[in-house]
């Protein structure tokens, strides 16, 4: 089939949609996310207020929905979430996109539009903040009532196949939390155990992390929890291959990569360069010499390999006998002068974790 033509005869009010968006964010977000997106980009360009109540009548969506898909761009920096003290959604700030498979920490973003209109007004209603991750304390008659739920039968069923054992009044009410507060289907539930089992973790405590790390992805579906799954097992051998390390990972190893993405919320270039210096700098401890480096980078505000030629020239100003720049650079270049003893390092850093 040949090429098709488009034409425009809709007049002249639009929204615009920036192309990066197009090419770069759109492929790896559910329908839910894109109309979110969409949605804020209309009211935005329109001068319009939102709040989280007309998203989901919009779209026919829960406003749990419409919180999984605006933390979803959130933390692809497509977007800032800003509470108040009492943890009530004030504002969303639409930000600047880049051509980039790897966020950007929030706070380094800059506004899509000026000053006067970056800003999409929520009405004033309380909007579950981050910590809403937390496991509530459930009472008996909260596993009561959700046992009474038609499928839940059916769920501990499955959940016991996985595990080999009966499930405990905790499981149950870890199952519970999956379901309440994180708003996982049943099948998302499934995938779950099925994918923690599969990795030898039957300790409800870890699935709840998992659980909680997709939901803060904004993930939805097995199929979301897989492809998010596969980037970060194929982000953890790439690190691993550029410490010089061809076995899995232990769980200290783990424990660190887990630190360096999740915490410090470095791009996987970034955490390759700081590999790569290890590899130069020693042949032992390298996990915790990487783990120095990344933390002194943290501190110096580093968020792209760029930023990085930046310290390295200050560092190389100071051993020429100028004074750094900031108080961050110092940081940096402090860890640049100094020796550890990594033994020592190794365990205290471990014992945090």
């Amino acid at each position: 089939m040949g090429r098709i033509q488009l034409t425009n005869d809709c007049g002249l009010e639009a929204t615009v949609v920036s192309n990066i968006f197009i090419d770069s964010y759109m492929k790896d977000a559910n329908d839910a996310q894109i109309k979110v997106y969409l949605y804020l980009l209309r009211q935005l360009q329109a001068n319009a207020g939102v709040s989280i109540s007309d998203i989901a009548d919009c779209f026919n969506h829960t406003e749990k929905d419409v919180m999984r898909a605006l933390r979803y761009w959130e933390k692809c920096r497509a977007l800032t979430l800003v509470y108040d003290e009492e943890k009530n959604l004030r504002q969303i700030r639409l930000n600047d996109l880049q051509h980039t498979d790897s966020a950007r920490p929030a706070d380094a973003v800059r506004p899509l539009y000026s000053a006067a209109s970056s800003v999409a007004v929520i009405s004033h209603q309380t909007i579950p903040h981050p910590s809403a991750y937390e496991k509530p304390a459930y009472t008996p008659d909260d596993l009561k009532a959700f046992g009474r739920r038609e499928n839940t039968a059916q769920l501990f069923f499955i959940a016991e196949q996985y595990l080999g054992r009966t499930l405990s009044s905790s499981d149950m009410k870890s199952i519970l939390f999956f379901s309440d507060k994180l708003g996982f289907s049943d099948e998302l539930i499934d995938y779950l155990l099925q994918y923690c089992v599969e990795r030898g973790k039957k300790d409800f405590r870890y699935m709840e992390k998992v659980a909680v790390g997709w939901a803060q992805n904004g993930v939805t579906t097995p199929e979301e929890a897989k492809r998010q799954s596969s980037r970060y097992e194929k982000d953890v051998y790439r690190i691993m291959n550029a410490l010089g390390r061809s076995n899995p990972p232990t769980q200290s190893e783990v424990a660190y990569i887990r630190r360096w993405i999740q915490e410090y919320g470095f791009e996987i270039d970034v955490i390759l360069e700081a590999c790569d210096r290890t590899v130069l700098a020693t042949d032992r401890h390298r996990f915790a010499y990487a783990d120095r480096i990344l933390a002194s980078w943290q501190k110096a505000g580093v968020h792209h390999v760029s930023d990085i030629s930046g310290l390295d020239a200050s560092h190389q100003k100071e051993k020429a006998g100028k004074s750094p720049k900031t108080g961050s650079i110092s940081e940096y270049n402090r860890f640049m002068h100094n020796s550890y003893d990594f033994d020592a390092l190794e365990k205290e850093l471990l014992k945090e974790n």
